[in-house]
């Protein structure tokens, strides 16, 4: 590639964010949108692609002032309807890709990895860069998924993790070296720290709120279990949840069964006011990466008790109480023990708020993966 396709260290001016999708929204999707606000106020030119088509709410994690293009990738499926569906996806990719001339790609998550990487080689993309976003619990069950992972890495140029934990997996498990793998930590907006007005929870019982989309691997289930503990004790306690997903049928079985109080309140952008009004938030995943939902519980000073899985206790490690996955009772205990002792509470809470906003800053999360940018086009441009 010539020297002159290649910015120097002054001239970072394009660089196209690739994601499967924007919905539903969770962390990626939001850290993803944060990252093309930050570019965009630096004045380099932003494009985020979208490769499938976006489905409800498809409005709300949009960054505000980028250009979107959905390419319009389906799932596979039997019949040649959907492959060939794809195959005009990727030549749609290839041409825009080369129409927009990016310094940079950078994919996030598994498929957009996969397809981002392969067509931005094709299109002469000067630097591709990855995102691992959590532990790869679900590719060990699938050689395929690990074959196609492990081959579109050899292609990329780096990768980012967002957690040390996530880092040291994807060493082990893609084998990885050191020297093409860096830890960028998640960023929170400044406005994660406002204060404001708590939401009204109609109930005389402490409320218990968990922020996650309704999927199995976030483990609510055994929240509700912990709040049928907790009921049995004496110490009957609201849970709220706020997500949507498909578990949602069964944990409203669940709690129906079990007799618990659950607020099952779907899919929600406002937050900030539940945080503000729960005496306890909850995370009893059984896998993360770099929980935003725990970044956004720390901003606001909430009291967290979360399972110690991922990068969650790089976050909350003496600034929350951590417990075993899977495990009800000792989500039971977590909570209890923070509703019986306020004060242990209140102190844990801004322990986490004050150390989330020395090292959660989405401006330096933004100048961390532009100073990576930086010098991996230097080192294509020496090369």
């Amino acid at each position: 590639m010539a020297v002159s396709e290649v910015s120097d260290r002054s001239g970072l001016r394009r660089v196209v964010l690739v994601i499967p999708q924007l919905t539903p929204l969770g962390g990626t999707e939001t850290q993803l949108s944060l990252l093309a606000r930050e570019l965009r106020a630096r004045n380099i030119d932003v494009k985020v692609l979208v490769l499938r088509r976006d489905g409800r709410h498809a409005e709300t994690p949009h960054p505000a002032g980028v250009e979107v293009h959905h390419l319009g990738f389906v799932p596979l499926s039997p019949g040649p309807s959907a492959l060939a569906r794809n195959l005009r996806a990727c030549v749609s990719l290839l041409r825009l890709l080369r129409r927009l001339r990016p310094q940079v790609l950078h994919a996030f998550l598994y498929f957009g990895y996969v397809v981002g990487a392969p067509a931005a080689r094709l299109a002469r993309v000067p630097v591709v860069v990855a995102s691992r976003r959590s532990q790869s619990f679900f590719k060990r069950r699938r050689r395929w998924v690990l074959a196609a992972e492990r081959a579109a890495t050899r292609i990329t140029d780096h990768v980012v993790a967002n957690a040390v934990a996530v880092a040291e997996d994807t060493r082990a498990v893609e084998r990885m070296p050191a020297h093409k793998l860096s830890v960028v930590y998640n960023g929170l907006p400044e406005s994660a720290f406002d204060a404001v007005t708590p939401e009204d929870v109609d109930t005389s019982l402490p409320v218990v709120l968990c922020v996650a989309n309704l999927l199995k691997v976030k483990g609510h289930r055994f929240l509700i279990d912990a709040a049928a503990v907790l009921s049995r004790q004496g110490r009957a306690c609201t849970v709220v949840l706020i997500g949507e997903g498909p578990e949602r049928g069964h944990l409203e079985t669940q709690a129906a069964v079990l007799g618990v109080d659950v607020r099952f309140l779907g899919f929600r952008t406002d937050t900030a006011g539940f945080l503000a009004r729960a005496d306890v938030v909850v995370l009893p995943s059984l896998s993360e990466g770099l929980s935003n939902a725990v970044m956004e519980a720390m901003a606001a000073g909430r009291p967290i008790v979360a399972t110690s899985v991922g990068g969650t206790p790089e976050l909350l490690e003496g600034r929350g109480v951590l417990v075993p996955a899977s495990s009800p009772s000792a989500l039971a205990e977590g909570v209890g023990r923070l509703l019986d002792d306020p004060e242990l509470a209140a102190a844990l809470g801004a322990a986490a708020r004050a150390w989330a906003r020395k090292n959660l800053d989405v401006a330096v999360m933004a100048e961390q993966h532009i100073n990576l940018y930086h010098r991996l086009l230097e080192a294509r441009c020496a090369g």
